[in-house]
């Protein structure tokens, strides 16, 4: 079971990115997929949660500009970032369980840095 996030970069606000969470040795649709971040002196936060019956769930920080949607033939579970204000800087990881509820007890793939800049 492997996740592979990509998609990060440097954008300034007011802009948008897409991640991507890449699974490979299982298939997204089969379980609960979440999308964390954390800052450099923050606690990590659940950002967004995809539940295997496509219930999406999101933070309050970032309802109404983030975006969660999964493609089954890419076996791939996307974030759109619209609006990226400066506190949307962090590393954002994926990550992968039977639930969103128990998301955080999963299996983590590497993070993608994303940067706003002001």
């Amino acid at each position: 079971v492997q996740l592979q996030a990509s998609g990060g970069g440097l954008v300034q606000a007011g802009g948008s990115l897409r991640l991507s969470c890449t699974a490979s040795g299982f298939r997204v649709d089969d379980y609960a997929i979440g999308w964390f971040r954390q800052a450099p002196g923050k606690e990590r936060e659940q950002v967004s949660c995809i539940s295997i019956d496509g219930i999406t769930t999101y933070a309050n920080s970032v309802k109404g500009r983030f975006t969660i949607s999964s493609d089954n033939g890419k076996n791939t579970v996307f974030l759109q970032m619209n609006s990226l204000k400066p506190e949307d800087t962090a590393i954002y990881v994926c990550a992968v369980h039977i639930s969103c509820t128990s998301i955080g007890r999963g299996t983590w793939g590497q993070g993608t840095q994303v940067t706003v800049s002001s």
